[in-house]
């Protein structure tokens, strides 16, 4: 279960903006990020690409078609 809500940090602790469906003293784990940041933009389909970290077999860009529609027979 995820859940993203706002928090005010006082120097010393987070205290959550809303209501916190937790029992005390429940473990979590926390990612950081002001309010006022935003996600990097994209600058190209290349780094967006680079971004997903895809995996492939290393003959991609010559075997394209059979990569995506399967192997052909003799037409």
């Amino acid at each position: 279960m995820g859940e993203t809500l706002g928090a005010t940090f006082d120097g010393e602790v987070f205290r959550p903006d809303e209501q916190v469906g937790l029992s005390p003293n429940t473990r979590v784990r926390l990612t950081v990020e002001p309010a006022g940041a935003s996600e990097p933009q994209p600058s190209s389909f290349l780094w967006v690409a680079r971004s997903l970290r895809l995996e492939g077999p290393s003959d991609w860009s010559s075997r394209l078609d059979e990569h995506l529609y399967g192997a052909r027979g003799d037409d």
